[in-house]
């Protein structure tokens, strides 16, 4: 399983925000390439990008952030929030990102959805952020009337290879994960990445063990609850 540390950008900084709320912000460094760099260093491979004020506003705001960690690092990086055409896409892999978060735009439009799909195949993500079981929108400010389990079902049809899953109720928490969320998805035709929650090397062996390719660590690794090094020894 492979860990994905997280940086979570407003306005070039590194935040973090408790259950999506925008008003309850965390600032931890106003250097995300250093951030990026401390993390790769700890033996990261690959690294989980968020531009939250994309994710609210529709806009690819933090782009030149973004295209600097990918040229400053190793890194595999996979960049989500505001991303709403081929375009935006395109621009990200151009700038050296490996793979590219569909949100809101891939609920709300199935058709550019099936478009990124035929295009650019296994670099296209899908974020299902599930909200008191359903699929929430725009930075989780909003939900939709469709079943999280049911939509992931929908990717799987549709031919999408990878999601991230967040159970909102639990990011940032540092509650640890609801393991029954991700243990619906095994056995289904697609990688899951789970997100949310992860607060202890316990919730990592866990998702381990639910057959998850990978897990997203944000707010533990800025806390300290959870080593970065040690986390990716324990699920190797």
């Amino acid at each position: 399983m492979i860990i994905f540390p997280a940086i979570d950008l407003y306005k070039g900084q590194v935040v973090r925000l408790y259950q999506g709320d925008y008003n309850q912000m965390t600032v931890y460094s106003d250097n995300p390439v250093n951030t990026a760099i401390e993390m790769q260093n700890k033996g990261a491979t690959h690294l989980h990008i968020v531009d939250l004020y994309g994710a609210k506003e529709g806009e690819t705001r933090d782009f030149d952030c973004v295209k600097n960690i990918c040229q400053n690092t190793n890194l595999s990086c996979e960049i989500g929030g505001g991303i709403r055409s081929l375009d935006d896409i395109e621009k990200y892999i151009d700038s050296g990102v490996d793979r590219v978060i569909l949100g809101t735009k891939a609920i709300t439009d199935p058709v550019f959805l099936d478009e990124a799909i035929k295009e650019f195949g296994h670099r296209i993500v899908v974020g299902v952020d599930s909200k008191n079981g359903k699929v929430a929108i725009k930075g989780w400010t909003e939900t939709v009337d469709k079943e999280s389990f049911d939509f992931v079902s929908e990717l799987v049809d549709r031919g999408v290879e990878y999601i991230i899953y967040t159970d909102i109720s639990r990011d940032g928490s540092m509650k640890g994960i609801n393991i029954d969320e991700y243990s619906k998805f095994k056995g289904m035709n697609i990688k899951v990445i789970a997100s949310g929650g992860v607060s202890s090397y316990e919730d990592l062996k866990m998702i381990r063990d639910a057959g998850c390719y990978g897990a997203i660590i944000g707010k533990a690794l800025y806390t300290g609850n959870v080593e970065l090094g040690k986390a990716i020894d324990i699920v190797k």
